[in-house]
């Protein structure tokens, strides 16, 4: 048995190589610019070794996704104990930006490097898709029909797709600027907290019914030890 484990572990350890090693490659030099041998070049493995883990690039690639697609998703549903849905929207989007200034090179295959189209969801992927309890942007979204729902956005804001989206272009924005030009020696950045709080404040601020709820959120979870 514990052979098994330690092989088991191995294995693991193995792929890990492997997919860190792909995507540092992915977002320097383009998917379709990168093989199965300069993958295997990199950590020094021959490409046969590669394959033992992965029939191709396409299947690491989709392995990759799923891991690190995976781990923010964890790291969101984590929110589901908070009942208030504007609570909920609040943290949701500093955690984002954490989990991507924490993790540059995921964030970065993630979300700023282009996948190839063939790259399609597997059966087992699509089960989790709009399932608000194993998919993290359905999380989000689910989180911001409530606060419609509510009466807590003005009424003119009831799309909650568009909400949502705007929503995570504001928080990605803030992700990629710090994570692309944090040392910058022509950009004086100002605090990450500063950024992160302004942009959150700004894009619930102008939505909110009430925008004093805000700041009575911010409050409750200040008290909470949650900010």
């Amino acid at each position: 048995m514990a052979s098994e484990d330690r092989r088991a572990r191995e294995k693991v350890e193995v792929q890990e190589r492997i997919l860190n090693a792909a995507r540092e490659l992915f977002v320097s030099q383009g998917f379709d610019a990168v093989s199965m041998r300069k993958i295997a070049d990199a950590i020094e493995y021959t490409p046969a070794a590669l394959y033992v883990h992965f029939k191709d690039k396409h299947e690491l690639m989709q392995e990759m996704c799923r891991r690190d697609f995976g781990a923010l998703t964890r790291e969101t549903l984590k929110l589901s104990v908070v009942k208030c849905p504007i609570a909920r929207i609040y943290l949701c989007g500093a955690g984002y930006i954490r989990f991507g200034i924490e993790h540059k090179n995921h964030y970065r295959m993630m979300f700023m490097t282009p996948h190839p189209p063939e790259l399609l969801p597997t059966d087992e992927d699509r089960k989790k898709m709009n399932d608000p309890d194993q998919d993290g942007y359905a999380f989000f979204r689910h989180a911001v029909r409530e606060a419609i729902d509510q009466g807590k956005f003005r009424p003119e804001y009831t799309d909650a797709e568009a909400v949502t989206q705007t929503f995570w272009a504001g928080v990605h924005g803030v992700t990629a600027i710090e994570i692309t030009h944090c040392s910058d020696p022509w950009l004086a950045l100002a605090p990450l907290a500063a950024r992160i709080e302004l942009i959150l404040d700004v894009l619930l601020r102008g939505m909110l019914a009430d925008p004093a709820e805000l700041d009575q959120m911010k409050a409750a979870l200040r008290k909470g030890g949650m900010l």
